[in-house]
């Protein structure tokens, strides 16, 4: 048996290769469930039940799948240009951290609409600054982008609890690690009244429709896709691959800084170091279930905030561990790379 390359990849394939990616992960964690001694079936309608089953339930996997959006975008951008940012729990904090100390202190300065701009473009310029340190790495030194982008996740959360123990720490939270709040007059909107859904769902649908319109209508889209598929020949081609892989850098940076802002400014209203439960690790799993696509990243997010949401109601119901979502998240990216395989190679006697 041997794999061969498909000349030509059935568009079923691909549409197809997310949701058996998805079936798979479900019935290999079905199995754990059984060993549990609960029934999977009934253990997923809990979980079913928990994500959407009432006002509160839709309204918080909403609010869990806004920063989900935001950090598996700026994976999908990236990985399509064959740069590997698993840094994006790092950008996610350095944008939150910078919209901490902004939002506190810079209402003083400016009226709050131009202090808002001010800190979004600012939450993103840091993300995309912490992840062109290592593009430029890579392209004057060879350096593997995905061991620095990974030892900056530490570094950051690291230098987070440095800042909210030392110069950010709130006066008023009893000795609690967390950053001085960002004013009132800075916070997002609520979408549903008496809920934690706020605006940032509106600025993350947004930016994966601009996402997709740039990666799918514009030059800077087809040499990012040109580089990812083969550099050397994009290179050939007369695309610049310092400038395409550091533009790629930015906006994937700059995406991660502002799920970290959104979050600041939506939910928590200042940071500490357990602000992220793991989103920038999550937006790998997101992208690589959309199959990079910044449209599919919508659902993909939607999936896994449901799965993350939903299993603290089945751990309640079941007793089963909640844990259990992680493994589902895992196996999910495991499947879907088994379903990438075959996307692209058919098997061959």
């Amino acid at each position: 048996m041997r794999l061969e390359r498909r000349t030509d990849v059935p568009v079923y394939l691909v549409a197809t290769a997310p949701l058996a990616a998805i079936v798979a992960a479900l019935v290999l964690g079905s199995v754990l469930i059984g060993m549990a001694g609960v029934n999977p079936l009934g253990a997923y309608a809990h979980l079913i039940d928990g994500a959407f089953g009432s006002r509160l339930a839709i309204t918080e996997t909403l609010t869990r799948a806004t920063p989900l959006i935001l950090t598996g975008l700026a994976a999908a951008v990236a990985f399509r240009c064959r740069l590997w940012n698993i840094g994006g729990e790092g950008q996610f904090y350095v944008g939150a951290l910078m919209t901490a100390w902004l939002g506190h202190s810079i209402v003083t300065i400016l009226p709050a609409p131009l202090a808002f701009a001010v800190i979004v473009a600012s939450g993103m310029f840091v993300g995309a600054l912490l992840l062109a340190g290592p593009a430029l790495m890579r392209l004057k030194f060879g350096v593997d982008e995905v061991v620095t982008t990974l030892l900056l996740n530490f570094v950051v959360i690291l230098f987070i609890g440095l800042m909210i123990e030392g110069p950010m720490r709130d006066p008023l939270a009893f000795g609690w690690p967390q950053s001085v709040p960002v004013d009132r007059s800075l916070r997002l909107p609520d979408l549903v009244e008496r809920s934690r859904l706020h605006v940032g769902l509106l600025i993350a649908l947004a930016a994966a429709l601009i996402i997709w319109l740039v990666l799918a209508r514009t030059r800077f889209g087809l040499e990012s896709r040109a580089v990812g598929l083969n550099a050397k020949a994009a290179s050939f081609a007369g695309i610049s691959l310092p400038r395409t892989i550091l533009g790629t850098a930015f906006l994937s940076g700059g995406l991660a800084g502002l799920a970290g802002t959104v979050e600041v400014l939506g939910v928590t209203g200042n940071v500490t170091t357990t602000l992220s439960p793991g989103y920038g690790y999550s937006g790998i799993v997101v992208a690589m279930l959309a199959a990079l696509h910044p449209l599919g990243v919508v659902a993909a997010a939607v999936f896994v905030a449901t799965i993350f949401v939903g299993a603290d109601a089945m751990a309640r119901a079941t007793g089963v561990p909640s844990f259990i979502a992680d493994v589902i998240m895992s196996v999910s990216l495991l499947c879907m790379l088994v379903a990438l395989l075959f996307t692209s190679y058919r098997v061959r006697r």
